[in-house]
């Protein structure tokens, strides 16, 4: 039997440690950072959390794949964000989804979506759950008689490989983890690797636009996807599948950066492409976090393409174990299928000594530095941290963002300098820093990581109050609310400004015209307005 999911964090059951563990955990971390409890809580057990009576019963056609028991309604009231996992550790579930169905193809997402309209109930499309901009809460408004979460992952298999055009028809519900296991049967790979990528899907990368761990070029999900399949209310909706087409509004990508507004995913031919057979990585150290900003500007206009090209403040590197505070450091990699890449990184290394770029060499055996692992293995374990750091009483959260390069400097010290001003005045201490998870030819995509002492019982107000003000400052100096998290819920006050007015009223109408009752994931992206239907009780554009 596999290993159940935590019903409040990140992972497995089994992942979470135990309190002797916590204890230690404790002591490392508060004195790495100066805060922090010495004294961790626990999560509020499962048995303990009571959650409201569910106002729907499915019909005995579809009992066979729904399930209302707590577990499954905790485990899908909400993504994982840090407001997220802070009230599921204290049991709290304000919003849980009435019925959670678990469709095993497309004619049953078809019928639990019929049912569910016809009940008046809202209906939440859910992927892996590791949304962390509330994409998968059930905080509807009072408009809908109940809310029904429509969980994907039983669609988990790679249906077609089509070598000759290197594409493969793969089913929305399938984890990072088995879509590549499936396409390396192949020797095929998406090559698409987010931080949550054990734990989300390729219907939840496409429905949030998910940037992918690559640093430059094919990135993004929308660089990978040929086309799209979804159930709507009012039925199929499907791309052609092309190279590339000049025919229009691209119908895919409509559907990509939906995030469940227009129709249940369920299934996409994506580009895939041979598995890589020659890696190189470097770190490479520079005096300021400028000089970074400048080399890595160079490469990234140079038409290399590094696979990694990943600039982290000296705080940062500090933080996980890859500096001693005193640098900044590019994390830069390249890779390639059939052939040796040591000559780009040469080339690379040559535009990062032009701008005071420093690095040990790499010896034999050791194809990557200390640095480089120590980094990788912090952005792989960040997700897991975050629920010790809930324990002992640390915020911990991040936001990130996009801006062209001639402005990147006085937006960074905008940026920064509201945000930390927000940390202090709300916790009284904390640390924000700065890293670039991808770069392009005209800006990076700069990603902050917010530490502070939280005060116990206050952390969802304290957040708050820090988020609206780094939202303010990205908003107002010109970058975006979000380079790959998605908007969600929690983003909506800052995309509702970002975005001209007359495409809101487009998108309003596309949405009536989809989803006329208005039932798909209301409140994300836009506000639902049918006629005759379900009527949510906000009045956003």
């Amino acid at each position: 039997m596999s290993p159940r999911m935590k019903h409040w964090g990140w992972g497995y059951e089994d992942d979470q440690p135990a309190l002797a563990e916590l204890k230690g955990a404790a002591e490392f971390l508060h004195g790495h950072l100066g805060f922090g409890s010495l004294d961790p809580e626990e999560p509020v057990p499962l048995e303990d959390v009571a959650l409201p009576v569910p106002r729907l019963s499915p019909p005995l056609s579809l009992e066979a794949i729904c399930r209302a028991d707590t577990y499954e309604r905790a485990l899908h009231s909400y993504g994982r964000s840090y407001s997220d996992v802070v009230r599921g550790f204290r049991g709290r579930f304000e919003h849980p989804p009435d019925v959670v169905a678990h469709p095993r193809d497309e004619a049953e997402v078809e019928a639990v979506l019929e049912w569910a309209a016809s009940a008046g109930a809202a209906v939440i499309p859910f992927g892996g759950g590791t949304s962390v901009v509330g994409g998968v809460e059930g905080a509807v408004g009072d408009g809908y008689r109940g809310v029904v979460t429509i969980d994907l992952k039983a669609l988990d298999r790679v249906l077609e490989v089509d070598r000759t055009s290197l594409a493969a028809r793969i089913q929305a519900g399938t984890l990072g983890p088995s879509l590549e296991h499936q396409l390396g049967e192949h020797d095929l790979t998406l090559r698409h690797f987010p931080q949550s990528f054990q734990f989300s899907t390729l219907g939840g990368w496409i429905a949030t636009r998910s940037g992918g761990h690559f640093a430059t070029l094919f990135t993004h999900i929308d660089d990978l996807v040929e086309s799209v399949r979804a159930v709507t209310p009012r039925g199929i909706w499907e791309s052609r599948r092309l190279p590339a087409s000049g025919a229009g509004v691209s119908p895919d990508r409509m559907l990509i950066g939906s995030e469940g507004t227009l129709g249940v995913i369920t299934e996409a031919w994506v580009r895939v492409r041979p598995r890589p057979s020659h890696r190189a990585s470097t770190a490479v150290r520079f005096g300021d976090f400028d000089s970074g900003v400048a080399a890595t500007r160079a490469l990234s206009q140079s038409g290399l393409y590094p696979s990694n090209c990943r600039l982290i403040d000296a705080a940062e590197a500090l933080l996980t174990g890859a500096g001693d505070g005193s640098h900044a450091l590019l994390v830069l990699g390249f890779e390639a299928d059939g052939h040796e890449v040591e000559a780009w990184m040469s080339l690379a290394l040559d535009l990062c000594a032009d701008h005071g770029g420093s690095w040990e060499r790499r010896g034999a055996g050791r194809p990557e530095g200390d640095a480089v692992g120590s980094w990788r293995e912090a952005f792989l374990r960040a997700p897991y941290l975050r629920d010790t750091f809930v324990a002992i009483g640390v915020i911990s959260e991040t936001f990130e963002t996009a801006i062209t390069w001639e402005r990147f400097e006085s937006f960074h010290n905008s940026v920064l300098e509201a945000t930390t001003a927000a940390v202090q005045d709300v916790c009284g201490a904390g640390l924000v820093t700065c890293r670039f998870t991808h770069v392009y030819p005209d800006g990076p995509a700069p990603y902050y990581t917010i530490l502070a002492p939280a005060r116990r019982g206050a952390e969802l107000e304290q957040w708050a109050e820090i988020k609206r003000a780094a939202s303010d400052a990205v908003i107002t100096s010109g970058g975006t609310i979000t380079h790959h998290h998605a908007v969600g819920r929690d983003h909506r006050p800052w995309y509702d400004r970002q975005r001209p007015d007359p495409f809101a009223a487009a998108l309003r109408a596309a949405k009536a015209a989809v989803d006329p009752a208005g039932v798909l994931n209301p409140g994300v992206l836009i506000d639902p307005q049918p006629e005759g239907g379900a009527v949510s009780s906000s009045n956003r554009s």
